[in-house]
C-alpha cells in the first residue's frame, strides 16, 4: 500500500492509473476504521482494479459546539488495518492543502438538505458535500462507495454527482452490525460499556417499528410514539429525531402506504449516533 499525503501526487497517480485502463475504486473515510468501512473496502477491492481510501477528518462539516475536537483518530492503527485489505492508495491530505488561506467556496444541495440531520447540524451538509467533491476532483474515482448508515448523506451526494454532471458512479452498501445490532460507527469507540448497552436501543426501536408495519399498522404518528417508548425506557438517552419520510425527499409521512425511511438521531451520554431502515411495501 502506498500512502500519499499531496494533492498533487494524488492526481498524478489517478491519471497514470486511468492511462493503463483500470478502473478506480474510492472509499471516504474520517478514519477509526470499522468493519463497516471495510465492507466497503473490500467491495471496491471486489469490483475495480485499483482501490483508493481517504482518511480526513473534514471540520467544515462540524459546528462549533460538535465533537471535532474529541473526534477520535487512530491513524497509525488504520494504516495497519489498510495493509491488511489490499488497499493500494492510502490518500491523508493535509487540512491546510484542502483547505488553504482564504478558501471561501462551498457547495450546497438544496431541499433534501433541510431535513433530518439537517435540521440539527446546520452546516453539517455543506461540509459533506464540499469534501466529498474535492476528494472526487483529486482521486479521479471511476466508482465511490458509501455506506447506508448514512442515508441522507448518501441521498444528498447522488443528488450532487448528478445535479453536477460528475462523472463517477456512487454505490451505497448496507449497514454493517455487531451482534447485538447496533450499527458500526467510529463514535462507537466513544461509548462506554454501560452507553454501548444502551445504544443498541437503537436498532431495536427500528426493530419494532417494522413489526408494527408487518403486524398492519399504517400510523406514523402511533409508530413514532412506540419507538420513543423503546428509547426513553433506557437510562442516558436524549433522541434528536424520531424521522419516517420519503427515503428520497426526506420528506415526513403521515401514513405509511408504500416503503419510507424510519431514521433515528439519539444522543447516548455525550455521543450523539444516527441509524435507520427502510420499512413498508417496495
Amino acid at each position: 500500500m502506498k500512502i500519499i499525503t499531496s494533492i498533487e501526487e494524488m492526481k498524478k497517480w489517478s491519471r497514470l492509473t486511468r492511462s493503463r485502463g483500470k478502473t478506480i475504486g474510492f472509499v471516504a473515510t474520517m478514519g477509526c476504521l470499522h468493519e463497516g468501512h471495510l465492507s466497503l473496502i473490500k467491495t471496491s477491492i471486489a469490483k475495480c482494479d485499483t482501490t483508493a481510501v481517504s482518511i480526513f477528518v473534514n471540520p467544515t462539516q462540524f459546528s462549533p459546539n460538535e465533537d471535532f475536537d474529541s473526534y477520535p483518530k487512530c491513524i497509525e492503527s488504520d494504516k495497519q488495518i489498510l495493509q491488511t485489505t489490499g488497499t493500494d492508495i492510502l490518500f491523508n491530505p493535509n487540512q491546510k492543502d484542502l483547505y488553504p488561506e482564504k478558501f471561501q467556496t462551498f457547495v450546497t444541495v438544496e431541499d433534501k438538505t433541510n431535513y433530518l440531520c439537517g435540521t440539527s447540524r446546520p452546516r453539517f451538509f455543506r461540509g459533506v458535500t464540499t469534501i466529498v467533491l474535492k476528494l472526487i476532483n483529486i482521486t479521479d474515482p471511476h466508482i465511490a462507495y458509501f455506506g447506508e448508515k448514512d442515508w441522507q448523506q448518501l441521498e444528498v451526494i447522488r443528488t450532487m454527482v448528478h445535479d453536477l454532471n460528475m462523472d463517477v458512479s456512487i454505490v451505497g452498501k448496507p449497514i454493517v452490525r455487531d451482534k447485538d445490532g447496533l450499527a458500526m460507527s467510529s463514535r462507537n469507540c466513544n461509548l462506554s460499556k454501560s452507553e454501548k448497552n444502551s445504544a443498541r436501543v437503537l436498532s431495536q426501536a427500528l426493530e419494532s417499528a417494522q413489526a408494527l408495519v408487518i403486524q398492519g399498522e399504517r400510523s406514523v404518528e402511533n409508530i413514532r410514539t412506540e419507538i420513543r417508548k423503546t428509547i426513553e425506557q433506557k437510562q442516558g438517552t436524549k433522541i434528536d429525531y424520531i424521522s419516517v419520510c420519503d427515503p428520497e425527499s426526506f420528506t415526513e409521512q403521515t401514513e405509511i402506504n408504500s416503503k419510507v425511511l424510519v431514521a433515528l438521531a439519539v444522543r447516548i451520554g455525550s455521543t450523539r449516533l444516527i441509524d435507520n431502515r427502510i420499512i413498508g411495501k417496495i
